[in-house]
């Protein structure tokens, strides 16, 4: 457990952490939140996540009530605080007290919480022999109900397909549009490749713009690669040459099966070694 816990305009010991019951947050999963890595005492792509941060806020009419700066400082405080060196922030704004009636703008002050410790998303093995997916039957949500952009609290259509992961032994999970087209994974972007080349679905097809997502297309072209944002099918899927996954916890991890189908030869291919390699350079960088 963490040292100290930001609790709207100062650290707390974790046991003072405490919520209202009449938080939105907590109600109805009215908030906005980033995950956020910290390599070597350093905050990864820190204006990035805090821009996208603000980005969710505006469309779901969240006034956060303190300026990018002021919210940085805090999490700088939080990661210092507990002498973060190689771990994860999680940051949370929440629509704030309010009633039981579905109306935000009764919620006079937007809650923030800061939590900074350690993480590990998959054991080290999975990351050297790779990961087994499943297809998820928990379409992901129409844009039109929930904008994927938005990273929001309300991540219950990505937990019911975590469930399918898990039921099925897997490790995790991909999720489809409703036109049958690739979204993402149920917490990770997803990559594949073909014949050289590096296909990704574009962020209108359901998933969350991603910033390791950007930061790995960044990496691939560096090393000239060229990297494809298109529509991809669950054919696509089965046929490719290699397939990843990428997110802030996940980082970069090789899928090696997907519904009983195996990859190319069943282990890490090499582009994806590479990209993860460079990833974790950057990262460090």
């Amino acid at each position: 457990m963490a040292k100290k816990i930001w609790l709207d305009d100062k650290l707390v010991n974790p046991e003072d952490a405490m919520v209202s019951v009449f938080d939105h947050g907590l109600l109805y999963g009215d908030g906005v939140f980033e995950g956020i890595r910290v390599y070597d005492a350093r905050i990864f792509e820190f204006k990035e996540h805090m821009d996208r941060l603000y980005e969710s806020a505006k469309v779901i009419r969240l006034e956060i009530g303190l300026s990018i700066e002021e919210l940085s400082d805090a999490v700088t405080k939080t990661v210092k605080a507990n002498e973060i060196i190689d771990g994860y922030i999680r940051l949370i704004v929440t629509r704030g007290v309010g009633d039981l009636g579905l109306n935000p703008f009764l919620c006079k002050k937007a809650g923030i919480i800061i939590i900074a410790d350690s993480i590990q998303l998959y054991p080290k093995e999975l990351y050297e022999k790779g990961l087994k997916v499943v297809s998820s039957s928990t379409m992901r949500n129409h844009p039109l109900a929930l904008p994927p952009q938005v990273k929001s609290l309300n991540y219950l259509n990505n937990i019911l397909a975590k469930i399918e992961a898990i039921d099925s032994g897997a490790g995790e999970t991909i999720m489809y549009n409703h036109m049958g087209y690739v979204a993402e994974a149920s917490g990770d972007n997803v990559f594949i490749i073909k014949d050289g080349v590096i296909f990704t679905p574009p962020v209108s097809a359901g998933g969350l713009d991603g910033i390791t997502r950007r930061a790995v297309i960044k990496l691939a072209r560096k090393e000239n690669f060229q990297v494809v944002e298109q529509n991809l099918t669950r054919v696509d899927l089965y046929t490719c040459d290699e397939f990843f996954l990428t997110g802030t916890a996940a980082e970069v991890i090789s899928i090696v099966e997907i519904d009983g189908r195996t990859i190319a030869d069943g282990k890490p291919g090499k582009i994806t070694e590479l990209l993860r390699k460079k990833f974790f350079e950057y990262a460090r960088s």
